[in-house]
């Protein structure tokens, strides 16, 4: 454990660029070990990969809701091609930054990316977000609690909060793809999403807290999306949202 601290802490502040896998075409990313120390490794590896393979087609308008380093935005965009639009929502403006530069490296044949450095919740206004001690993929709005991942707070900073059905009535392409990572903020974040489930219906990925299931599951339920373990193989259909949902509208 105090190597791993040790480890944590040295690999704050460091940036590379590596490249996703060859289906992808090798496209570059820029991105830290600050984020998660399992981006250190040389091969990039993520199951965020499979869903832009299943899910993410030329043409697609994808959404990131907690891109982080962009590892499926960056993914999605080589998938969707240069005629689909991703859009990578990241509160954290220090990983906001090295998604810009990951989206500038992208090749025309790409879709482009367009980063938001804002936080997805229920309604609109300016909350308090917390950095992480550990890891940046942990950090959190502060009227949450972290995880257990999260090992403290090293900064509060304020953003900007906006909902998703805000973000349609400003004029953004509806997405025909949906991936939420927003440690802890699930429920929140598909409370402000009415319209988005009853006339969108994208297709969603969701990694989620325990404290958020009964609701999300409540919400998906009532839109009438089918629930999938997208950890189990083969894909279970399920009652209730677990560790990582795949929610699929029923007319798909």
């Amino acid at each position: 454990m105090v190597m791993r601290t040790v480890l944590e802490h040295l690999s704050r502040n460091i940036v590379f660029t590596r490249h996703l896998p060859g289906d992808f075409e090798r496209v570059p990313i820029v991105i830290t070990p600050g984020a998660a120390l399992s981006l250190w490794r040389p091969r990039l590896k993520s199951d965020l990969f499979d869903f832009a393979r299943e899910f993410v087609h030329q043409g697609s308008i994808v959404w990131d809701l907690g891109a982080n380093v962009g590892l499926f935005a960056i993914a999605a965009a080589q998938r969707a091609g240069a005629t689909g639009t991703v859009v990578a929502v990241e509160a954290d403006i220090w990983l906001a930054t090295l998604l810009r530069r990951s989206s500038a490296l992208q090749p025309a044949s790409s879709a482009r990316v367009q980063v938001l450095p804002i936080a997805v919740a229920d309604s609109l206004g300016i909350a308090s977000f917390n950095i992480a001690q550990r890891g940046r993929a942990a950090n959190y709005l502060d009227s949450l609690t972290g995880s257990t991942q999260t090992g403290g707070v090293r900064e509060t900073v304020s953003v900007l909060t906006v909902t998703l059905d805000w973000l349609l009535e400003q004029g953004l392409p509806a997405p025909d793809v949906l991936k939420i990572d927003v440690e802890g903020a699930e429920a929140l974040v598909l409370r402000g999403a009415e319209r988005m489930l009853a006339e969108v219906r994208p297709v969603l990925l969701c990694e989620m807290a325990k404290r958020s299931r009964d609701v999300v599951t409540e919400i998906l339920l009532r839109h009438e999306y089918k629930l999938f373990d997208w950890n189990s193989s083969p894909r279970v259909r399920v009652d209730a949202a677990c560790f990582n949902t795949l929610a699929v509208p029923t007319a798909k």
